[in-house]
C-alpha cells in the first residue's frame, strides 16, 4: 500500500495567520480576507465568530495518526463534540473560533492534512469509489491517477481564481460508483478492446439547475488523463461567466454553447495543453479485465464485500447522520494500528470503510466497533444528511433534526436530505431525495422539502424525477407513503428507479395530493419547521460562501497569466518558438488590458492601442507602455529569427515588466496579493511540472 501524499505547507499557513492578524488589526478588509479564508478552507457558519474547517481527504483516506490528529483538534479548539463525513469525502470540524484556526491548521499539517482549496472558486477534494485498489470489477486502482491530479492542479495558477468551483470524480470501472455524471468531470476508467484507459465526463452538477454530465471523450490513454482534464478545466476558466454568479459553473457552459459546441471548444483547449504539457509526467497503474461480478455501489457496500485480494474483506461502518466524536475518532485509529489495516475511508455516503480486513480478524472487529456506539450498516440507515439550518448560513430547513426520523425501510431506499437548493447532500441521486425551501400559503411563510424521486448517479442510472413540495410537518408522511405505494405496487425484482420511472411524475402529484394540500384552517399546524418552536422564518444571514467572494478581476487577471507564463516556458524548453511568443504575446495582453481596466480604461485586442490606452491612463508609469510597445516589436519577429537566447532575453524583460505591473497594482490596492501569481527567478528555464510543488510522502 502506498503512503498517502503529505499535501500541507507551513508557509501557506504562516501566510493565512498573517492574514488573519492584518483582518484584526483592520489592516485587512473583510472581502479579502474571506477570499483567504476560503483558500485556505475555513467556511463561516451562521454563528458569529466561529467557522467550520473542511479537511481535505482525496479519495476519503486517512491513517490512524490523521484521525487522531482531527481528534485533538476538536477537543482543544472545537466548540462542539464531532465532526462531519461529507457527501464529497472531506470531513469539516465546526464551531472552531477564528483566532484558533492557524493553530488548528498547523496540526493538521503535522499529519499531512490540508484545507487549501477546500472552499472558493477551486478545485474542491476529489472524489473516487472507496473501493479502488480492492474491487474486483476494477479496472486499474485509480487511487494513482486521482493523487496525480491533486498534486497537478492543488496550488496551480489555473485553479486559483476560477470562475465557480469545480468538482472531480474518479471510477474505477464502467459501473461508475463515484458518480462521474452529477461532477463538473468524471473521470470513468474501462476497456476498450484489448486496451485500456479512461471515459471523461464533464458538465454535471446539482443545486440550481441539475445537470447530467455529457460524454467529451469515450476513451483517453493514461498518458494523456492530466491533458485533457486541463483542457476542460482551461475551458471553463476560460469561458464560464465571472460576472453572473449563479451562472458561473461549466454545466452551463454546456447550455451555452450547446453539447457539439462544448466539445469543439475542449478541443480547442486540448490541442493547446497537449503541446504544452508534452514533457509533462503522468500516473502509471496496473491493469487489468476486472471481474464480473457484484457492483457495490454508491459509497460504501451495505455489508461485508470479498475483495479482489483473495481472503481479505472490506468492513463498512455506518456513521450515523455521518457525525463522529473525540471518543471515536480515536478508537477508529487505535482499531486501525490493533488489527494492522493501515487506514480508514471516508465515503460519498457519509459511512466509513476499513479494508484488507482478514476473515480471523472480523468477528474481533465488530466487538471493537460496537464499543463505539458504532456498527455496520442497517437495512434503513441509508441517510444522507446536511448540516442545514444547524451551522450552514444557506440552510433553510433543519435537516439535521429531521434527517434521524426517516428510515429507507426494508428496501434499504437511499434517502438524502438536503437543508437548501444547493443539495449537498445530493438529493438528486437519492430513491427518495428532499431539499428545504420556503412557500407561502395562505399568507404565511411555510417550511417545505422539495422531492426527488428515483435518482441513481451511477452509470445506467439518471438523476432524480422532480416530485411535489410537501410542508415539512408532514414529510415524514410523504416517505412513508411513497415506501409503501412501492413496496405495494412494485414488480418483483423491479428497483425503484426502474418504478419510479415507470409510475411517472403525475402518480407521485395525486400519492401525495393529502399531504401537500393545506387548508386555510390547518396552517396552523405546518408553520413550524423540525425542532423548532416558533413559526418559520428564512434568516437574511448575508448569503452562503459557497460560491466564493466577488474576485478582485486584476488578480485574476495575474493568475490567467500566471498559467500562460507556465506554457510559454514549455513550448520554449520544446522549442517551439512560435507557441511560446504567443504566450508571452497573450501575458502582455491579459496584464495591460487588467492594469488599464483597473484604472477605469479600455481594453483593446491590439497591443499598440492598448498601450497607448495604458498611456493614457496611466502616464506615471510610462515605463509600462513604451515597453509595451517594444514587446510587440518582438511578437511580430520571424519565426525562424527566433531562439531559445534570443527568447530567455526578451522573457526576462516580460517578467521584469509584469513584476513592474504588479507592484504598481499592489500599491494602488494594497491588501492585494499576487505573490503566488508572480514570476519566480530563473522561471523560464522551469516546465511547468518542475514548478509545481512536490509534497513528500507521509509514512504513517
Amino acid at each position: 500500500m502506498d503512503d498517502l501524499i503529505n499535501l500541507a505547507s507551513d508557509e501557506e499557513i504562516n501566510l493565512f495567520d498573517k492574514a488573519l492578524q492584518d483582518y484584526q488589526g483592520q489592516s485587512m478588509d473583510a472581502s479579502r480576507f474571506t477570499a483567504a479564508r476560503l483558500q485556505m478552507g475555513i467556511y463561516g457558519q451562521r454563528q458569529e465568530g466561529v467557522n467550520m474547517v473542511r479537511i481535505k481527504l482525496p479519495g476519503g483516506r486517512m491513517r490512524a495518526l490523521q484521525l487522531t490528529a482531527i481528534a485533538d483538534m476538536l477537543e482543544k479548539y472545537a466548540l462542539h463534540d464531532v465532526v462531519h463525513i461529507t457527501t464529497r469525502q472531506n470531513i469539516q470540524m465546526h464551531y472552531v473560533p477564528l483566532e484558533h484556526t492557524p493553530d488548528v491548521l498547523r496540526h493538521l499539517a503535522t499529519a499531512g492534512l490540508t484545507t487549501r482549496e477546500a472552499c472558493g472558486n477551486t478545485i474542491r477534494n476529489v472524489t473516487a469509489c472507496s473501493l479502488s485498489g480492492v474491487c474486483p470489477r476494477q479496472h486499474v486502482d485509480v487511487n494513482r491517477h486521482l493523487d496525480g491530479a491533486v498534486q497537478h492542479f492543488l496550488r496551480n495558477p489555473l485553479t486559483q481564481q476560477l470562475p465557480r468551483k469545480f468538482k472531480i470524480s474518479f471510477s474505477a470501472c464502467e459501473s461508475d460508483c463515484a458518480q462521474g455524471m452529477l461532477h463538473d468531470m468524471g473521470i470513468i476508467a474501462v476497456r476498450n478492446g484489448t486496451r485500456f484507459g479512461f471515459k471523461v465526463l464533464a458538465g454535471g452538477g446539482l443545486g440550481h439547475k441539475p445537470h447530467e454530465a455529457i460524454v467529451v471523450e469515450e476513451f483517453v490513454e493514461e498518458k494523456d488523463l492530466l491533458l485533457v482534464m486541463e483542457a476542460i478545466i482551461s475551458l471553463h476558466n476560460r469561458y464560464s461567466d465571472r460576472i453572473k454568479r449563479a451562472k458561473a459553473r461549466i454545466k452551463f457552459l454546456v447550455d451555452k454553447f450547446g453539447p457539439e459546441g462544448f466539445i469543439e471548444k475542449y478541443h480547442e483547449e486540448l490541442v493547446r495543453t497537449k503541446a504544452a504539457l508534452a514533457k509533462q509526467e503522468y500516473p502509471k497503474g496496473e491493469w487489468s479485465d476486472g471481474v464480473d461480478s457484484e457492483v457495490p455501489g454508491i459509497g460504501a457496500p451495505r455489508r461485508l464485500f470479498e475483495q479482489k485480494q483473495p481472503g481479505f474483506y472490506v468492513f463498512p461502518i455506518s456513521v450515523p447522520m455521518g457525525n463522529l466524536n473525540a471518543v471515536q475518532l480515536r478508537g477508529l485509529a487505535s482499531i486501525i494500528e490493533t488489527y494492522e489495516l493501515n487506514e480508514i475511508r471516508t465515503t460519498q455516503d457519509q459511512n466509513m470503510i476499513l479494508i484488507n480486513v482478514e476473515k480471523a480478524k472480523i468477528d474481533p472487529l465488530r466487538a471493537a466497533i460496537s464499543a463505539l456506539d458504532l456498527s455496520e450498516p442497517q437495512a434503513g440507515d441509508d441517510v444522507v444528511v446536511c448540516p442545514g439550518t444547524s451551522t450552514c448560513r444557506l440552510g433553510i430547513t433543519s435537516s439535521t433534526v429531521l434527517g434521524p426520523r426517516l428510515s429507507g425501510g426494508k428496501h434499504d431506499l437511499k434517502i438524502r436530505v438536503s437543508g437548501c437548493h444547493n443539495g449537498c447532500a445530493q438529493p438528486e441521486t437519492g430513491d427518495i431525495g428532499i431539499f428545504g425551501e420556503g412557500k407561502r400559503m395562505h399568507g404565511k411563510l411555510v417550511p417545505h422539502y422539495q422531492m426527488y424521486l428515483g435518482g441513481n448517479g451511477m452509470a445506467c442510472g439518471a438523476l432524480a424525477i422532480k416530485g411535489p413540495s410537501v410542508p415539512a410537518a408532514r414529510i415524514e408522511e410523504a416517505v412513508e407513503q411513497v415506501k409503501i405505494a412501492y413496496t405495494s405496487n412494485g414488480e418483483t425484482g423491479e428497483t425503484f428507479f426502474s418504478w419510479a420511472r415507470r409510475v411517472g411524475k403525475g402518480y407521485f402529484t395525486e400519492l401525495l395530493a393529502n399531504v401537500t394540500e393545506v387548508k386555510p384552517e390547518e396552517l396552523a399546524l405546518v408553520l413550524r419547521d423540525h425542532g423548532k418552536d416558533s413559526d418559520f422564518k428564512v434568516l437574511q444571514l448575508g448569503g452562503g460562501e459557497c460560491a466564493g467572494v466577488s474576485q478582485v478581476k486584476i488578480g485574476s487577471s495575474f493568475f490567467e497569466a500566471a498559467h500562460e507564463r507556465d506554457y510559454r516556458d514549455a513550448f520554449k524548453f520544446q522549442r517551439k518558438f512560435k507557441d511560446s511568443i504567443r504566450c508571452a504575446e497573450e501575458i502582455a495582453r491579459i496584464i495591460s488590458q487588467g492594469v488599464t481596466e483597473l484604472l477605469g480604461g479600455q481594453k483593446y485586442d491590439s497591443l499598440t492601442e492598448q498601450a497607448e490606452e495604458l498611456r493614457r491612463v496611466l502616464p506615471i508609469k510610462p515605463y509600462l507602455s513604451k515597453q509595451l510597445i517594444k514587446f510587440t516589436e518582438y511578437f511580430i519577429c520571424p519565426v525562424e529569427e527566433l531562439n531559445d537566447a534570443l527568447l530567455t532575453e526578451w522573457f526576462l524583460e516580460l517578467d521584469g515588466w509584469t513584476l513592474e505591473a504588479a507592484e504598481f497594482c499592489q500599491g494602488f490596492d494594497r491588501q492585494l496579493d499576487l505573490a503566488s501569481a508572480l514570476p519566480q527567478p530563473a522561471s523560464a528555464n522551469l516546465l511547468p511540472f518542475q514548478k509545481t510543488q512536490q509534497p513528500a510522502n507521509v509514512g504513517q
